[in-house]
């Protein structure tokens, strides 16, 4: 039994729409929203601090991208945030929270599929997204916010003539290694939680390989443009 699973909805859900999306991280970099000594200010603050320098990579690699969205296609867009995607998120550490208690019944030979299928379906969905630039405001707070050993970094999207949108990310790990293991919409939606229920769902009709099958396919059809 093949079980689909929504591998974007997390995303459009906070942006209603891929150029929309596209337009508002692409203007999170130009920093047109802050005075001169604020931008200065917030960048050595950023660049003191590696979970939100690892943020910005990130939001860098995106923006590259999507300046040269119509030229790479989304495969080509997929190439290129690979590597980066793979350097911000946990995406071991993602997968195993996401699947939950199921995980310790996976096979080692499963837990591995999941992963790659897991990490297949997000650069697939950043590619399938970000396909565009427009320009909005994005506005990333320079200090994170501690959570036990973890940390916060705040960022919140503004589309043009509407309200805000907060989008967290939870990293998790010291130094250069923090890395994203959850991204927050609205500052409480947590896209690992939603991935739960997803996959709750697929593991209890199929078992691990119809999540497995259900990601590889959801993958495949973002990267087809779909």
């Amino acid at each position: 039994m093949t079980t689909k699973i929504t591998g974007n909805a997390f995303i459009a859900r906070a942006f209603k729409g891929k150029a929309l999306a596209a337009a508002i991280l692409a203007a999170a970099l130009t920093g047109v929203a802050l005075p001169a000594a604020a931008q200065q200010a917030g960048a050595t603050a950023e660049a003191a601090d590696p979970a939100v320098a690892k943020v910005k990579g990130f939001y860098d690699a995106l923006l590259s991208g999507m300046k040269q969205a119509k030229q790479l296609g989304v495969k080509g867009r997929a190439e290129k945030l690979d590597p980066v995607i793979k350097s911000t998120f946990d995406l071991a550490t993602m997968t195993r929270l996401a699947i939950g208690p199921a995980w310790e019944k996976f096979t080692p030979e499963q837990q591995q599929g999941a992963i790659d299928a897991f990490t297949k379906v997000t650069v697939a969905t950043y590619a399938n997204q970000f396909d565009g630039f427009n320009g909005e405001v994005f506005d990333v707070d320079p200090t994170p916010k501690a959570r036990g050993a973890d940390k916060i970094v705040e960022t919140k999207l503004t589309p043009a003539g509407q309200p805000p949108v907060a989008l967290n990310y939870l990293m998790r790990g010291q130094g250069d290694q923090a890395r994203i293991v959850d991204v927050y919409l609205n500052g409480t939606i947590s896209q690992l939680a939603t991935r739960r229920s997803e996959f709750s769902a697929a593991v209890q009709q199929g078992g691990a390989d119809a999540l497995i099958q259900g990601l590889q396919q959801q993958a495949d059809k973002l990267l087809a443009g779909a």
